[in-house]
């Protein structure tokens, strides 16, 4: 089907062809007519499936034809970190350029000074994209209003919970005009994020996309077995024997980014450092770098994990293995998008093969075990004595099971402070999140 067959309208066309796009995707031509039409969406699709512009492009048309909404943006974009939140209005403006009129498109997130981003706003703005935090602060220092939003998105609905955004989305939504349409899009359905849906949309479409083969990207995994010590000894040998042109390397730890990005650079290969305590200008500066190609290996947490579009990128590496089966999924999501090839390779230690093999099973795969010649593992699984917690996910900790119970002592007093009704699972008991 062609974009045209959609319902969007010729400016809209014309910068789709511009950016080279041929045929809308699963999601695409699922949700854009949906949201044309003015219906609740819950949505879940699978990271690079081509989110972003089905939510964007529709959006664009309903403001193209709105009526002035003054200082409250017709359109309200949230979404869980800082490179998402530029990533999104990126698109919206790069979909924007051939509109007949000219749409005012605002970004704001934490990490750097406010006075530009209210600056911005003067005036109005026709959408806003924001992280849940800075639109707080934004509200407080009453540089906008949102009485006249008509169309509210979650994007990464998910990982705004799991990043204990519970807070800030119950005051936002307080904030928010009854009569509005809202666009819900998640990767997985944890109980919270089906728990908003429930109380949060009316008569929704439900869209479920994830497991189409269609939306699968082209990714070839390998899984190979090494010493902890030999790890980025392994890195190195393979970005020079693979000759990648770049690479996305993800460890557990902000410390180790530093470390595995300053090893590399001794040895002469470009890399830097991407982490959620470093500056939103640092941040932004080591993305565009690594995105430029001037950075041959960028060494991320998970905050590179979900949102951020690179293009062709040739591989992702899980130095150290995620914690979850959904955030392997995310990493290495990175590549293989936009229907390119990728790779993706897991640095398999005897202290994480019971780890991998539980990633495995939840992801409904099994990859066979290798082995580089000069860093055959000296250690086996047998040898180690693996303690603590396994994989994050489907078994409730102790720490879950006291935060429901918090919950439901808590609730009366929450809900005489909700309009909205939903009472979060976890309020009150998760810190504040830095993250925005």
């Amino acid at each position: 089907m062609p974009f045209a067959a959609l319902g969007l309208t010729p400016s809209l066309i014309h910068a789709i062809a511009a950016k080279g796009y041929a045929a809308p995707t699963a999601i695409q031509t699922a949700a854009i007519p949906v949201i044309l039409n003015g219906s609740d969406l819950l949505a879940a699709a699978q990271t690079g499936s081509g989110k972003t512009a089905a939510f964007a492009l529709p959006i664009l048309q309903q403001v193209l034809h709105a009526a002035p909404t003054g200082r409250s943006p017709h359109a309200l974009i949230l979404t869980p970190t800082r490179e998402l939140a530029m990533q999104v209005g990126e698109v919206l403006r790069v979909f924007a350029r051939f509109m007949p009129e000219p749409i005012k498109i605002a970004v704001a997130f934490g990490g750097v000074s406010i006075n530009p981003q209210m600056m911005a706003l003067r005036g109005g703005t026709n959408i806003l994209v924001a992280t849940p935090g800075r639109l707080l602060d934004l509200l407080d220092h009453n540089a906008l209003q949102l009485s006249a939003v008509n169309t509210l998105v979650l994007d990464e609905a998910d990982r705004l919970l799991d990043l204990g955004f519970a807070e800030e989305l119950t005051r936002i939504l307080a904030l928010l005009p009854a009569q509005r349409q809202n666009l819900l899009f998640s990767a997985t359905f944890p109980g919270e994020v089906q728990q908003l849906a429930d109380t949060l949309l009316q008569q929704p479409v439900r869209i479920e996309l994830q497991h189409a083969v269609e939306s699968q990207p082209a990714i070839s995994q390998r899984a190979i077995q090494v010493d902890d010590k030999q790890r980025t000894q392994l890195l190195k040998h393979l970005l020079q024997t693979e000759q990648w042109s770049r690479a996305l390397v993800f460890v557990a730890t902000q410390y180790a980014t530093e470390h595995v990005a300053e090893k590399l650079r001794r040895n002469n290969l470009a890399a830097t450092a991407l982490h959620g305590e470093l500056s939103q200008g640092a941040r932004t500066q080591a993305l565009a770098d690594f995105k430029a190609g001037a950075v041959r290996v960028l060494v991320a947490t998970d905050v590179a994990a979900r949102g951020i579009d690179i293009e062709q990128l040739p591989v992702v590496v899980n130095y150290d293995l995620p914690r979850s089966a959904d955030d392997y999924l995310h990493r290495i999501g990175r590549t293989g998008r936009a229907g390119a090839t990728g790779m993706a390779i897991s640095f398999v230690t005897a202290a994480s093969e019971a780890h991998f093999r539980l990633i495995e099973k939840r992801q409904q795969l099994r990859l066979p075990r290798e082995q580089i010649a000069g860093f055959e593992p000296q250690v086996t699984p047998d040898a180690v004595v693996v303690t603590g917690g396994g994989i994050k996910g489907k078994r409730k900790s102790k720490k879950d099971k006291l935060r429901e119970a918090a919950s439901r002592t808590d609730q009366p007093a929450i809900a005489a402070s909700n309009p909205s009704g939903f009472i979060w699972p976890t309020l009150g008991v998760r810190a504040k999140p830095n993250v925005d």
